[in-house]
């Protein structure tokens, strides 16, 4: 008979089972790195960042998470139904008690010798220095022709045309079609853009829609990055989903996240320009009319400045300057002739005064001999002799008598 035990089991709370089994699973070599393959559902993108969806096969599933900073290098677009293989490692998720694979890298199921592929030629083109940021054009801010190099039946053209011409309908297009896929894609990928490169656009956009790595796989062939590189345009390339990259995303002078969104970093918003055109008219108002006030402001000074040093103003100044002088010289000759007036008078009333008929105004006479010149003298004349005497009010005729002189 069994002796019954004295002490049970050692107990254990939950969260010390939970933390028991959280380490083994860390500590375990295989469960630290291995790959694990199926198909994503209940996939769940929150705005944090990171990704959260079940990995399941017809039998089990397992709950997966992709932290953010890992979630922003992935180069494949995830979506519900998506067979991938995906590697990390398991760890517990203590709250839940519920076991996880933390994934550091995913790549679509069967496409793994295909990403190997891939980051063998990135490695080889980046050193051959065709990735390098510093050889990249600037794309023009306002073009007049787009070139577009895809499909000419994918749904893709028509987003950028869309696009176009809501953005920016001033611009010409020029598409030069091409397969986007396939093993025929890659060379007349390069024949189009060689075609548009002689048509000479301002840009050109190398777009197609989304698809696995394989479907993309022409976008990584070599001679396409070359033909990139080496054209003289500023090529924007628009490969797939967000998260896809191909090496022609690498060697674009710009890449965009979508076809559309490759229209959108080749034209300007018309929206934009109308705000930036009626801003600039409005301070181009501003401008004219404050040129205008100040030209006005000017022109008046000039015309003071004008009138002040104008000849007409010289004229009515001399003119005036006459008038005042015409005065003057009328006054300074009134005066001149009272002066001489009252000289005159002076001289007259003086003359008067001195004048022989004044003198016979007071009792005297002049006396003018036979030859008719005044006597001054007894000497001058002989008894018998005719002369004439002028006295104030008339003359007398007269015959000498007598001489007697006065001692």
């Amino acid at each position: 008979m069994e002796q019954p035990q004295i002490f049970g089991p050692r107990l254990l709370t939950v969260t010390e089972l939970s933390q028991y089994l959280r380490a083994l699973m860390e500590s375990d070599e295989i469960l630290r790195d291995l790959w694990v393959s199926g198909e994503i559902s209940n996939l769940s993108q929150p705005a944090s960042g990171h990704i959260y969806f079940t990995l399941k096969d017809p039998s089990s599933a397992l709950r997966c998470v992709i932290w953010r900073t890992t979630a922003a290098r992935l180069l494949v677009h995830l979506r519900n139904g998506q067979a991938v293989e995906a590697h990390g490692a398991i760890s517990l998720y203590e709250r839940d008690g519920q076991y996880q694979l933390y994934i550091d890298s995913l790549r679509l199921a069967g496409e793994g010798w295909l990403y190997q592929e891939f980051l063998r030629l990135k490695a080889r083109l980046e050193a051959d220095g065709l990735f390098d940021e510093a050889r990249k054009r600037p794309v023009p801010a306002f073009p007049q022709r787009i070139g577009i190099v895809t499909s000419a039946t994918g749904a893709a053209l028509q987003d950028i045309l869309n696009t176009l011409n809501h953005r920016y309908p001033l611009a010409e297009v020029i598409l030069s079609p091409a397969p986007v896929q396939g093993d025929d894609a890659p060379p007349r990928l390069v024949r189009a853009l060689q075609r548009l490169e002689a048509a000479g656009p301002d840009v050109i956009l190398m777009v197609r829609g989304g698809g696995s790595l394989e479907d993309l796989w022409a976008f990584n062939d070599e001679r396409v990055v070359r033909a990139i590189v080496a054209c003289s345009i500023p090529v924007i390339t628009g490969i797939g989903h967000e998260t896809d990259f191909t090496l022609a995303d690498f060697a674009a002078d710009l890449r965009a996240p979508t076809p559309t969104g490759a229209a959108v970093l080749a034209t300007p918003d018309a929206a934009d320009l109308r705000a930036a055109l009626g801003s600039k008219l409005l301070h181009l108002d501003s401008a004219v009319a404050a040129l205008l006030a100040s030209n006005r402001r000017d022109r008046t000074d000039l015309e003071m400045r004008l009138a002040r040093l104008s000849p007409q103003r010289k004229v009515q100044e001399d003119r005036q300057r006459l008038d005042e002088l015409t005065e003057r010289a009328f006054r300074g000759l009134a005066a001149g002739h009272r002066l001489r007036r009252a000289r005159v008078d002076g001289l007259a009333s003086r003359l008067q005064a001195l004048s022989p008929l004044a003198v016979l105004q007071r009792g005297y006479a002049v006396v003018r001999g036979p030859d008719g010149r005044i006597l001054q003298s007894v000497q001058q004349v002989k008894p018998g002799d005719a002369i004439a005497a002028r006295l104030k009010d008339g003359e007398l005729s007269a015959q000498v008598q007598q001489v007697t002189s006065i001692p």
